[in-house]
Formats: structure tokens, sequence, C-alpha cells
């Protein structure tokens, strides 16, 4: 396996949608950003969470989606456009899949140090985004959850950082483990 590392940093800040007649704000629209970007324990400079309380915060500080999920989902919505960070992520990332991820995880990228907190389980604002009210049962069916990352240590960071594993714990629960769980019980309740 290659080393780990962050292909994209991308960020966005809050912007009002018009979705089914109703004016939503929203931060999932994030752009990739060049050169160093600072890191504090709330969130990524440029970068701001429209509703802390179910986004953002120090337990979901910063949104990490692998960029080997990319692939699946231009097949799945090939008239779409999908640039990094279009899944709201900060980090584009290169070897951090959800099978090989536990929770509290703790990582090095750049001058700062994150721990794993929890995969990210969608809201109705990914359908928003992709303007399809089935996306949200899709995304989290696909098992293609990415994860949040805490800051516990603030600095900088930029597209080409490796990730180095600070500690693990190998008999923590991974993030795909959480998610297939929470898939089961989707399912379950017909949702």
């Amino acid at each position: 396996m290659s080393t780990p590392s962050v292909r994209s940093i991308n960020v966005g800040l809050p912007r009002e949608i018009l979705w089914h007649g109703k004016t939503v704000t929203t931060s999932i629209f994030k752009a990739p950003v060049s050169g160093r970007i600072r890191v504090s324990r709330l969130n990524l400079a440029g970068d701001q969470q429209s509703d802390l309380t179910v986004h953002g915060g120090v337990d979901k500080a910063v949104y990490v989606y692998p960029s080997e999920h990319y692939a699946y989902w231009r097949e799945q919505l090939p008239d779409f456009p999908l640039p990094w960070g279009a899944f709201g992520e900060n980090f584009t990332t290169d070897g951090l899949l959800e099978d090989a991820i536990r929770i509290g995880d703790r990582l090095r990228i750049g001058t700062a140090e994150f721990a794993v907190t929890q995969p990210r389980m969608p809201c109705f604002k990914l359908g928003v985004r992709f303007d399809r009210a089935d996306m949200v049962k899709r995304f989290l069916q696909s098992g293609r959850s990415g994860f949040y990352l805490s800051v516990s240590k603030e600095g900088e960071v930029t597209a080409g950082d490796t990730v180095t594993f600070i500690a693990r714990d190998e008999h923590a629960v991974s993030v795909a483990d959480v998610v297939s769980l929470a898939a089961t019980r989707q399912r379950r309740s017909g949702s």
C-alpha cells in the first residue's frame, strides 16, 4: 500500500440555495484551494459550517473523503460533474479507506494533528448538493461515507502532504463497521 496523502484541500462558506421551494443555508459546496492552509480547532481557514447543531464543532472539524470513491460515483452519476470537494469534504485523500480507519486513530498531516471521531452520516443537504432526493439513502447504502476528524494540534496543511499514523488501536471499531450498522438499521426501518 502506498503512503496515504491529501490529494486536495477544499473549503467553502455558507450560501443560500432554493430547494423544493424553501431557502436552505448550506456549506456543502466546497472548492479546492492551493497553498498552506491553517487548521484551527473548529475548521480550516476559509471554511465555515452553516448549522453547528449538526455539523462542525470540535468532533467534526474536518471532513475527509477518499478519492478512491469518486470512480464509483462517476459511474452512478455520469452526468453530474464531480470535482474534488463535491461531497463537501475538506480533505480528499488517497489511501485512507473506511475499512482500514478506526475510530480514535490519531493522524499527523502537515504540522497539524487529528483524531478520527466518526463516519459521516449524511443529512438532506447532500440531496441539495446533488439535486437528488434519494442521494442520502444512496450515499449511506454505498458504504462510502468518509469520516470526521477532530483537531488535536493546530497547524498547517497543504495538498500533497502525507498522512502519518501517530497512534492506532487495531481492536477499535472501524469507520466501515459503524456505517454498516447504520445502513442495516436504515434498511430495517425502511427509510
